[in-house]
């Protein structure tokens, strides 16, 4: 009989890349300024990541590109996204039975609040360059800066996978 192991440190690798980007753009137009400034072409994906909280479910939208030369993927993530928090108000005034809509900030990585996007690069070991590609992603006009994130400094490693 054959017995098999699994080596813990086989899932410890860590292939992938992530860069912040502080922008005011919005998700569809900073997606088409990256594929103008780099050989990618994002696109939208249907299914959304969502991320469950005590408050609710949110949902954070994501751009991709599968580079299958390369095999590199390419992931772009928002890091803000709101809850509905609407509720009836039952008050015996002029007012009564009012909605009362309150809307709450949810953070794909909450360490990063200022954050407003991540690109993250699976498998770039083969042939991107990240100090090239940060310096090209600095270049977009309406980006006010875009930096490398170490791993180390993520607490919540789990929202990343998708």
């Amino acid at each position: 009989m054959l017995n098999y192991k699994l080596q813990i440190d086989d899932f410890g690798q860590i292939d992938y890349n992530l860069l912040a980007i502080h922008t005011a753009l919005e998700d569809y137009r900073l997606a088409y300024f990256i594929n103008k400034s780099l050989p990618i072409n994002l696109s939208k994906c249907n299914n959304e990541i969502a991320i469950r909280s005590a408050d609710g479910e949110s949902f954070f939208t994501k751009f991709s590109f599968a580079d299958t030369v390369n095999d590199i993927l390419w992931t772009l993530i928002e890091n803000e996204s709101r809850i509905d928090l609407s509720k009836k108000l039952h008050t015996f005034d002029l007012f009564a039975n009012t909605d009362q809509k309150i809307l709450k900030k949810v953070y794909l990585l909450p360490e990063f609040k200022k954050v407003n996007f991540f690109l993250k690069i699976e498998n770039p070991e083969t042939i991107i360059d990240i100090k090239k590609t940060t310096a090209v992603l600095n270049t977009i006009s309406n980006v006010a800066t875009v930096y490398n994130i170490d791993y180390h400094t993520i607490k919540n490693k789990n929202n990343l996978i998708f």
